[in-house]
């Protein structure tokens, strides 16, 4: 019980406190040793009260430091193994066992043989950090050892590895963070972002609720639930007799506590997103893994559609079912688990599509949070509320074909939602395979089959025989086969930006307009635009124009939005197309970087990357110039780049709002041209 409560907690104070925290610093030294031996030194310098795992840490305990070391085909040998200084040892009372780890500081020794001459070994080391209160998710940084003359002193000093974050800017982008500055210019009428973007973000997380309360109510209409509510409902109230008072009490606990089941699931998330601000993006467009996610999805459809089950382990449930009989608030939160796992065939596909969907947006861990209490709240609170009022149980229709009509119908959304992900995949990729008009044809006859199963066209092998359509049901086929039609006038073609027109509903789902067999474009609605920082510039200074600068994303569903339905319009366009030079920075692009360009930079949050490709160079230059790392984001610029002309914006959907601020930077730019 106490051990239960402690981890209970423990788990909260890393949801509550998620911040960026970097409390460990690396540096590396050499000594020298003879003409081919040297001893790589790595220290690691700790802040107060947080400590660093031993590399010899006991099996289930925190993951231990470990070093790697690039070898360089055989131009190196490790001789021995990396020897550590003394550790403090102690019996964790969170893990259960003796652990050693380090405070303040921690030095870490590895002897090596030199078979050729070479002036750095890289290596890698991977650890974990943890304070009183919680633990860092794992992290690894690269190490970086000299051994030119410069850095092998003779009386063995340590050097520090450093990186001039100017020179590096300098090198990457022609620019560094000094070159920049906001004008000192006010425009008449200037749009008051920060309140803007403050609003937006809050906005954001209440719709991510939203969606994941009606994830909720569908799944309370699954077969694998349903069936669940009076049963559970009347558990709980006859088993406390006359004591009506205590059974509606526990019924409500056992609500919130299925809330918090789900609410755990996104822990592991925050603890991603403290080591570093930009993995769920990374993790939303890596290529592979948006091709496990369609993989997956279609997998969920076909479980959907009846041909197999979905099931966690049953040794999970086994075990949960016997906590259950412990009692008291223990007793009820198993309860509430083991409705999770009986409950996953259903809710797992569900609960799918809103990770995947939360890893694409902007708001990341947060934003599954919030989907997932607004999932818990639909599904726990049925359970809470016939327990106080037992007489509605009446009312609700009884379980019957429909419970599994309306599976299938979430298979068919599973279906149509796997293709995001192949999109995305092929967008980040540019495979140009899955372009508008094949992903367009694609959901067209996805939800023609839907309107075909409804109408009772089509079976699926646990659909019950069908003696008469219901309301519900044709008029359901009704709005499906509207929806077709809906897709098909996607293949309008605009004659103003000769491109196919946007579909409102499938902004951020579908790939742009743009990226078409028939009409191609490089840049949204056929505008003129520079993916490239230094080229734009040049530009610019040519035509002695202002730059929008727009920090982008191939599968960023509000830039989507942005450049669909709101650079559209004719008060926006005019701008975009005349008064402006659009620079487009995708900080997903996976294209790799010129070896002259993979360079080490810093974090803005503490640590090193290096940066591989397009998307890591833009994304760096965002955080480091503009410290922020959401998008879009729109920055206005001077023709040179060095003067901010009024304050940046990110998502703006009202087109008036978005207007103001590229009048408001015009009018900046142009009066400070004049002088």
């Amino acid at each position: 019980m106490k051990n239960f409560i402690t981890t209970l907690l423990f788990l909260f104070s890393i949801v509550a406190f998620s911040q960026i925290e970097d409390p460990i610093r690396w540096s590396t030294s050499v000594e020298k040793v003879s003409d081919s031996e040297y001893v790589l030194i790595s220290v690691a310098d700790l802040e107060e009260k947080w400590h660093l795992y031993s590399q010899n840490v006991p099996e289930f305990g925190p993951i231990p430091t470990s070093f790697s070391y690039d070898n360089l085909e055989n131009k190196i040998v490790l001789k021995g193994k990396t020897i550590e200084s003394k550790g403090k040892t102690v019996d964790d009372p969170v893990f259960g066992m003796k652990i050693t780890y380090f405070e303040n500081q921690a030095i870490f020794k590895q002897r090596v043989k030199i078979n050729q001459a070479i002036n750095t070994i890289n290596g890698t080391v991977e650890y974990m950090v943890c304070d009183d209160e919680k633990c860092l998710a794992p992290t690894e940084v690269t190490l970086v050892f000299k051994l030119n003359a410069s850095a092998i002193q003779k009386d063995k000093t340590k050097v520090k590895i450093s990186i001039d974050d100017e020179l590096v800017n300098n090198q990457l982008y022609g620019l560094s963070t000094k070159d920049i500055s906001f004008s000192q210019e006010i425009c008449t009428d200037g749009l008051d972002n920060l309140t803007s973007e403050i609003k937006e973000e809050g906005k954001s997380l209440w719709n991510i609720f939203a969606l994941g309360f009606l994830g909720g109510l569908l799944a309370l209409l699954t077969p694998c639930v349903f069936p669940m509510i009076p049963l559970t409902v009347s558990f709980f109230t006859k088993k406390n007799g006359q004591n009506a008072k205590g059974g509606v009490s526990k019924a409500l606990l056992y609500g919130f506590f299925i809330v918090l089941v789900y609410i755990l699931l996104s822990v592991p998330f925050h603890l991603l997103d403290s080591v570093n601000p930009d993995i769920l993006n990374e993790i939303s467009t890596n290529i592979w893994l948006n091709i496990v996610f369609f993989a997956i999805f279609v997998f969920f459809a076909f479980s959907f559609f009846g041909f197999y089950e979905l099931t966690l382990p049953s040794s999970w449930m086994s075990k949960t079912t016997q906590a259950e009989n412990v009692g008291g608030f223990v007793g009820i939160f198993f309860m509430a688990l083991t409705l999770a796992i009986v409950s996953f065939s259903c809710t797992g596909p569900i609960l799918g599509s809103l990770l995947a969907g939360s890893l694409t947006a902007d708001g990341g861990a947060w934003q599954l949070t919030a989907g997932m209490v607004g999932f818990g709240v639909s599904l726990g609170l049925p359970f809470a509320l016939f327990a106080m009022f037992p007489n509605m149980l009446n009312a609700l229709p009884k379980s019957g074909g429909w419970l599994n009509t309306t599976k299938v119908i979430l298979g068919f959304l599973e279906l149509a939602l796997a293709f995001k992900f192949l999109s995305n995949a092929d967008l980040v990729a540019h495979w140009n395979l899955l372009k508008i008009e094949p992903f367009l044809g694609l959901w067209i006859l996805i939800f023609a089959g839907l309107a075909l199963y409804l109408f009772g066209k089509i079976k699926f092998p646990h659909d019950a025989p069908i003696q008469k359509l219901s309301f519900l049901r044709i008029s359901g086929a009704i709005l499906v086969a509207s929806f077709v039609v809906y897709l098909a006038s996607g293949f309008r073609v605009n004659k103003e930006t000769n491109t196919f027109t946007p579909l409102t509903l499938l902004s951020g789902l579908a790939p742009p307009v743009g990226y078409s067999f028939l009409y191609p474009n490089d840049c949204p609605n056929n505008l003129d635009c520079f993916k490239d920082l230094k080229t734009g510039i040049d530009y610019a200074k040519k035509v002695k124009k202002p730059i929008l600068l727009d920090f982008t994303g191939y599968a960023c569903v509000n830039c989507r939005k942005m450049e669909e339905h709101v650079w559209p319009s004719q008060k926006i366009d005019k701008y975009l197309r005349n008064d402006y030079v659009l620079i487009s920075l995708y900080v997903d692009d996976k294209k790799t970087l010129p070896k002259e360009e993979q360079l080490m930079v810093n974090r803005v949050n503490g640590g090193t990357r290096k940066l591989e490709n397009y998307g890591h160079k833009w994304a760096n230059f965002q955080t480091q110039f503009f410290q922020t790392n959401s998008q879009p984001y729109y920055v206005l610029l001077n023709s040179d780049g060095t003067k901010i002309l009024n304050k940046a914006v990110g998502y703006t959907p009202n087109e008036n709002d978005y207007a103001t601020f590229l009048e408001c930077g015009l009018e900046v730019f142009k009066n400070s041209t004049n002088k």
